[in-house]
């Protein structure tokens, strides 16, 4: 073996591990327009913060941004996120284009 094919392996990445957001969007996606607690978090802000996340497709499990909506509530002390997938279109129709 020369010393160039020592230096480049080519190899394709693994898969991508699936991580619990992954499981969160495929389950909003199998009962489309369902509202689900999908967090509880430490405090309200942190909840917020998580529902801006899925909104906002910070986390590509959640693209594209606006199919899915999120809230952030405090119900008897105990801070949720909740959480909907509506739909790649409505996101289309809320940038101005036509629902299919």
């Amino acid at each position: 073996m020369s010393a160039a094919q020592q230096v480049v392996e080519f190899l394709g990445p693994p898969p991508v591990a699936e991580t619990k957001h992954t499981r969160i969007a495929r389950a909003l996606r199998g009962r489309p327009s369902e509202w689900a607690v999908v967090q509880r978090a430490a405090s309200i802000g942190r909840a917020a913060s998580a529902a801006q996340a899925i909104r906002s497709a910070r986390l590509h499990a959640y693209e594209p941004a606006g199919a899915f909506q999120a809230v952030a509530r405090t119900v008897q002390g105990e801070h949720r996120v909740y959480a909907r997938y509506v739909g790649e279109q409505a996101q289309a129709v809320a940038d101005g284009g036509v629902a299919a």
